[in-house]
């Protein structure tokens, strides 16, 4: 396969910047697995395509707050956006700064809290936090949510909420299983009444998920 096999135009103006009231109001592309004949319906629609004894598998990841500003001892600004958490008080990350900081520097975050840089692993940096802390203290308190970058606005409070699925469970992804985003809870539980079965993998996924492919092959 050629990488220009899959050039397409994605007009800007159809890329929502802000999700629907309702999730389950966005629209759904259906394709007829038999006859292949398409149909442009509703998410809510779900509950008459499906039927009883169908296995849904839903991914309960939960995207953390995974952007963090952050200053280095010279001053220059840092951005920093957390890959994943390896522990309770490590993570990768990517790092955006003027300079590359060293192994054994430390960032000093908002809040004064500092978390030095260990190492790195290719692309990736190695941070822990300085007095052992929990990372996700420091997320829940000065942590963004990191929103796609199609999405050309800055985050706000009820993306915390609305970039996650109604039944996500486990911290850990940066990036939404966006499919899920649809499913409310009055529907999911819809579905189960009808007989569909559902099943539940956590999957984090990570900021590669928007990484371009590098290949032409």
């Amino acid at each position: 396969m050629r990488l220009k096999d899959f050039n397409f135009q994605l007009p800007e103006e159809l890329i929502a910047q802000y999700p629907l009231e309702e999730r389950t109001a966005s629209r759904l592309l259906c394709l007829d697995g038999e006859n292949g004949g398409i149909e442009h319906r509703y998410f809510a629609d779900l509950l008459q395509i499906v039927e009883a004894g169908d296995l849904l598998v839903f991914n309960n990841t939960k995207v953390i707050p995974a952007r963090l500003s952050a200053t280095k001892s010279t001053g220059g600004k840092v951005e920093i956006l957390i890959e994943r958490l390896t522990s309770n008080f490590e993570a990768l990350a990517y790092i955006k700064a003027s300079k590359s900081p060293k192994a054994g520097s430390l960032l000093l975050l908002e809040d004064g809290t500092e978390v030095e840089v260990v190492g790195r692993d290719d692309n990736l940096y190695r941070l822990k936090t300085v007095d052992g802390s929990d990372f996700m203290i420091y997320l829940d308190a000065m942590g963004h949510m990191p929103l796609p970058p199609y999405i050309k606005r800055a985050d706000e409070i009820s993306d915390r909420e609305r970039y996650q699925t109604v039944y996500g469970e486990h911290d850990g992804a940066v990036a939404a299983p966006t499919a899920g985003l649809h499913f409310s809870e009055e529907l999911i539980s819809k579905l189960k009444a009808k007989g569909v079965e559902t099943g539940f993998v956590t999957l984090h996924v990570g900021a590669g998920t928007f990484q371009p492919v590098r290949v032409d092959d």
